[in-house]
């Protein structure tokens, strides 16, 4: 079941997610060569917890972390631990916050200095495939809809869309209905209507689009262990277009149907 929120909720989550940003903005500062992944996890439940609100992710399903940190040819949930980053490679920083009973979710991949032209087109690319999903965000269009969009972005740069990883609902819940796939055909699935708040998250490689699980049960990695990209916003949808309620930049914060890709956000932050 599809639940739709007031805009007095919707409010309540973009404020989850404005302490969700900052966690992430926090988080790129102390992103560098040398620094484990179970560090940045330590900072982001602090400054979480600092804020009077909680890491949606501690405990989920038994995850033991506050964030999920990916490296590399992983493409999702990964355990923060003893990985220490090293010069070129990138990471994916996923992130939930619950703040008042209302939960946020974004995700954004980071350089770790400079890194090859194969990973920038990889994050560029999966940047403006989740700003495509965003634009689609509108009252009537259809789930299918933010699918293709993305799709057509990414396939269109050369990466491959993961597709047994899809976005989702969320609202006091991390994980509500709809399900959103990162590709498919317009005009198919679950009609949008005001009120719904989606998690719109392209996942995509630069190799081959099949992924594995590893040994421990979370971490999904490339098959061909291609590097892979994971940007993530929460959108809701509302009479006067998307509304994203975790916005790196301010210009992110509304996507008018029709508008051009919000491009200028580099890939170094997110």
């Amino acid at each position: 079941m599809i639940v739709k929120k007031t805009p007095a909720e919707i409010d309540k989550m973009a404020a989850a997610g404005e302490i969700l940003v900052a966690t992430l903005h926090m988080l790129e500062g102390k992103i560098r060569p040398g620094v484990r992944t179970q560090e940045l996890d330590q900072a982001a439940e602090r400054f979480i917890r600092a804020r009077g609100a909680t890491p949606t992710f501690k405990g989920y399903r038994g995850f033991p972390g506050s964030i999920c940190a990916s490296p590399n040819a992983m493409v999702v949930h990964g355990i923060p631990g003893r990985y220490r980053l090293g010069g070129g490679d990138i990471i994916s920083i996923d992130v939930g916050v619950t703040y008042n009973g209302w939960v946020a979710d974004a995700a954004r991949t980071f350089p770790v200095g400079d890194i090859d032209a194969i990973s920038e087109n990889l994050l560029r690319y999966t940047r403006e495939a989740l700003y495509a999903g965003v634009a689609q965000c509108i009252v009537g269009h259809r789930v299918g809809d933010i699918s293709h969009a993305i799709q057509q972005v990414a396939e269109g740069a050369n990466l491959s869309v993961v597709r047994s990883l899809v976005g989702h609902g969320v609202g006091r819940n991390m994980h509500e209905d709809p399900q959103v796939p990162n590709y498919g055909r317009p005009g198919k699935g679950p009609r949008l209507e005001e009120g719904m708040v989606l998690a719109i998250e392209p996942m995509t490689t630069a190799g081959r689009a099949a992924v594995r699980m590893a040994g421990d049960n979370w971490a999904i990695f490339s098959q061909d262990d291609s590097p892979a990209a994971h940007f993530e916003f929460t959108v809701a949808v509302t009479a006067q277009g998307p509304r994203v309620l975790t916005p790196w930049h301010l210009s992110e914060q509304q996507q008018a149907p029709g508008a051009e890709p919000l491009a200028q956000g580099a890939a170094g932050t997110g």
